[in-house]
């Protein structure tokens, strides 16, 4: 593997909708043997009850789910401390970012809100609006 894909919630639904950005995304890091993952949270997150379970399952199959273990925890609760951030605004941002920062780099997260995760990842990361 040479690197991560990273998807918040937003990357996720636009997954699960199969928005031709994502399916570009996926099949990209498939040519390129990158690594795409979600957080275990971001399953919770991106349930959207109008959207059929079959189909929301397809999308998940298509990535590495990653449970937060109380590493990547505790990293997220540095990282809100770090940024000066707090509450559940943007408590799965950080599990986020932790994830990301726990992966192989390089990483590029696709993210609904770069400017926060931005902050949380810090530079070693790149971010990018989906």
């Amino acid at each position: 593997m040479t690197g991560t894909l990273v998807l918040d919630c937003e990357g996720l639904s636009k997954l699960v909708r199969r928005t031709p950005e994502l399916t570009e995304w996926l099949a990209a890091a498939e040519a390129e043997d990158i690594r795409v993952v979600i957080s275990s949270v971001t399953l919770v997150e991106a349930r959207d009850p109008r959207t059929n379970q079959a189909r929301f399952d397809h999308a998940v199959s298509r990535v590495n789910i990653v449970p937060p273990s109380e590493a990547v925890a505790r990293h997220a609760s540095r990282l809100l401390a770090a940024a000066g951030l707090h509450g559940h605004k943007y408590a799965l941002d950080a599990i986020v970012a932790a994830t990301a920062l726990a992966s192989p780099a390089p990483v590029t997260v696709l993210a609904s809100d770069p400017e926060d995760l931005g902050v949380l990842c810090g530079t070693g990361t790149r971010v990018i609006k989906v």
